[in-house]
């Protein structure tokens, strides 16, 4: 069923534009696919719009495959990277929401006035800077799990850390040893 002849047979024949032979694709690898991501994923329902999304992209870039006899693992390692750049968009939002509640907490506490002021100097920040600011000096994370949200080396992560502190002082006129 899963043999490479017949995959390379059905690239071939999708590539020349037979929509049915990219739908015997999909139906072939659909299920192994999406068993796949749903054991990655842990959820069924993102499981089965990434598999979407990967298929949609297989489509697209069918051309680009070079070996259609390793379609399966071509198929496979788009729905992996599909995966993963939807796992660090969740958790860039699930910081950016986390930040934006501490912030809201914050401004309605006495002192507003001074979360208000460090909102307009960490506007002032680069985007990649703001970020490993707010995870590392405002929201606690290590350098480490920072790099691992943003997506970032370890040194840049600390860099950005502490140049962004250094600028932030700077901007408020507060000084380091205060």
């Amino acid at each position: 069923m899963t043999g490479a002849p017949d995959d390379a047979a059905l690239v071939a024949a999708a590539r020349s534009g037979s929509d049915a032979a990219f739908a015997r694709i999909v139906d072939r690898y659909q299920s192994p696919v999406r068993g796949f991501l749903r054991r990655v994923c842990g959820n069924d329902a993102d499981a089965d719009e990434i598999a979407q999304d990967a298929f949609l992209d297989a489509w697209t870039r069918l051309r680009t495959l070079r070996d259609g006899a390793k379609l399966k693992s071509w198929l496979f390692a788009i729905a992996w990277r599909r995966s993963k750049s939807r796992a660090r968009a969740m958790a860039r939002t699930r910081t950016r929401e986390t930040a934006w509640q501490a912030m809201q907490e914050t401004e309605d506490r006495p002192g507003g006035e001074m979360a208000l002021a460090m909102r307009q100097a960490l506007a002032q920040l680069p985007d990649e800077q703001r970020a490993a600011v707010a995870l590392c000096l405002a929201g606690g994370w290590s350098h480490g799990d920072a790099a691992g949200v943003l997506d970032l080396p370890l040194g840049t992560v600390k860099s950005h850390v502490s140049r962004g502190r250094a600028r932030l002082t700077a901007i408020l006129g507060v000084d380091e040893d205060d």
